[in-house]
């Protein structure tokens, strides 16, 4: 058909039919769900699967080179198939870069057929969504470069199919958000692919959110800051802001946010929800607001610290004065006493002790030391 030169949608067609009835148990139905059942695919032998697995090979191999010949629910039931037969890498290769490259088109339960296992009831495969995901941006920043429009990310964040996409993202992580094999690290790294000015409001994000904090109570505080760490309150519609700054699940900064954001917005006397003409210069205004306030609690209990730090230390200087007084004192008592009672001693023994340091009468002294004494003389009249 290809040399004879028919066209790519009669051979995507003629392949569309041969696969439904071909590989009926793997592709045919999955969206209501009654696709084959993991328990039957699991009983399936190994030579009727090896058999399967030839025939899906081959048949991504006759697709033609236009990406968009195929609808998006069939390439995404062909890569579930694939991933479920471990058929060749460049087989999903293939199929990931033919959903990732209309993936505006794409719907929940397209996305949902990739993740889940044909039954429903676990995580399938996550990275082959990565992937897809991944593509898209990476082509509509390349798609940014070459149309010369200033910056690529702006222009690329602001694209109408990346708008679609972030929409659809957010969607879909609120459908899987229950699971309780879906770990922090794979959420957030689906929900940052995205870029985030790509979303006018976090509304569906925080949604998902949510519903992940309520499927796994047990999250700490960090855990918590860390699930909300893809979202941007500032971003939020009034009513996700309400509902926020009631929500007990959330970690307090988010909630703090939230409530900022009105206080602001009422003394601004904007109204709720509506475009205005600075709507980047307000939303500007709010980070540094914001950052400003971080900053200011920041210094505020480094301060506390220091206050603390330097009380303590005068508390021990003190406590140090008042036991080095108490010493001295008490030698100084000790050492009075001494000294008193060897000047009393040296006192005795001091011949000058009586005297003075004038020398005028020290013939007189040495008289007086001497043993004779002088005769009294009676005076008479005669």
């Amino acid at each position: 058909m290809k040399k004879r030169g028919a066209k790519a949608l009669t051979i995507a067609s003629a392949l569309i039919t041969y696969t439904e009835r071909s590989l009926r148990d793997l592709v045919r139905d999955h969206s209501a769900g009654n696709g084959t059942k993991s328990s039957d695919a699991q009983s399936t032998n190994s030579q009727v699967r090896y058999q399967q697995r030839e025939l899906l090979e081959s048949i991504v191999s006759l697709m033609p080179s236009e990406k968009a010949a195929f609808p998006i629910n069939f390439l995404c039931c062909l890569l579930r198939s694939a991933i479920f037969l471990k058929a060749s890498t460049s087989c999903k290769n293939e199929l990931e870069k033919r959903v990732s490259a209309i993936l505006e088109h794409v719907s929940v339960d397209d996305l949902l057929v990739l993740s889940f296992t044909y039954d429903g009831e676990r995580l399938f495969d996550l990275e082959s969504v990565r992937k897809i995901i991944s593509g898209f941006v990476e082509k509509e920043k390349s798609m940014a470069v070459f149309s010369g429009s200033g910056d690529f990310r702006e222009s690329c964040s602001c694209s109408p199919a990346m708008h679609r996409v972030a929409k659809t993202v957010g969607t879909y992580l609120g459908e899987i958000a229950t699971s309780g094999e879906l770990s922090i690290s794979k959420f957030n790294g689906i929900a940052n692919l995205v870029p985030k000015g790509s979303r006018k409001v976090d509304d569906d994000l925080y949604r998902a959110i949510d519903i992940y904090l309520k499927a796994h109570p047990n999250l700490d505080e960090i855990e918590r800051e860390k699930i909300c760490s893809s979202m941007d309150p500032l971003k939020l519609s009034y009513e996700a802001r309400v509902h926020a700054s009631q929500n007990k699940r959330l970690p307090v900064q988010i909630v703090l946010h939230a409530l900022y954001y009105d206080q602001l917005k009422l003394r601004s006397g904007l109204d709720n929800d509506r475009s205005t003409p600075d709507a980047a210069a307000t939303r500007n205004q709010l980070q540094a607001d914001v950052s400003l306030i971080k900053e200011n609690e920041a210094l505020r209990s480094e301060l506390t610290r220091m206050k603390l730090y330097i009380s303590d230390m005068q508390k021990g200087n003190n406590q140090a004065g008042t036991g080095s007084s108490s010493k001295s004192g008490t030698s100084g008592h000790k050492k009075h006493t001494f000294f008193s009672s060897m000047s009393k001693t040296f006192g005795k023994l001091n011949p000058f002790k009586h005297g003075s340091k004038d020398t005028s009468n020290i013939d007189d002294d040495v008289a007086a030391m001497d043993g004779t004494k002088p005769r009294r003389r009676r005076f008479s009249i005669s």
